[in-house]
């Protein structure tokens, strides 16, 4: 390399200097590589494999290398889309709304699925009206959590498809 190039490389400094470094997870498959998530201002500016992790070393799979395209995507939605049953049109639902009629169904589904007692008459309190199943990005905490609240709610189907 010529010195001169040398000289602008040397100039240019780190691609990242003066990024703020926030570290996270693939969000992709159950193998949960750890990732660096770089941001200037708030904006996304890169996401690379973190070398640190003992998962993946820094390395990333073309679907990880490509995370900064899920967030960046234009065609990304932001905001609630709902169809109503047997409707042909989309709308734009409030957050707190949509978390509203969420809410509503999984009582209704409690509730109708609700079995205080089995077929041999034993007491179980239990519902078979909903279920749950973790995805790959959940940690530990957060799987503690979601278990610890769909016991309390009866369900007795909850699975987590993660394997590490």
């Amino acid at each position: 390399m010529p010195r001169r190039d040398r000289e602008k490389l040397r100039r240019a400094g780190s691609r990242i200097a003066g990024l703020e470094a926030t570290e996270s997870v693939c969000p992709y498959c159950a193998v949960g590589c750890a990732q660096v998530v770089y941001q200037r201002d708030g904006r996304l500016v890169d996401i690379e494999g973190n070398p640190r992790s003992p998962i993946n070393e820094g390395t990333l799979c073309p679907k990880g290398s490509a995370s900064r395209q899920l967030v960046e995507q234009p065609g990304r939605l932001t905001k609630v889309r709902y169809r109503r049953p047997g409707g042909t049109e989309w709308e734009d639902l409030e957050l707190e709304r949509a978390m509203d009629m969420i809410a509503e169904r999984v009582i209704a589904a409690r509730e109708s699925g609700w079995q205080e007692r089995d077929e041999e008459g034993r007491r179980v309190d239990r519902t078979l009206g909903f279920a749950h199943l973790g995805g790959a990005t959940l940690d530990n905490e957060e799987n503690y959590l979601i278990k610890k609240l769909f016991t309390a709610m009866g369900a007795v189907q909850i699975e987590n498809q993660a394997r590490i």
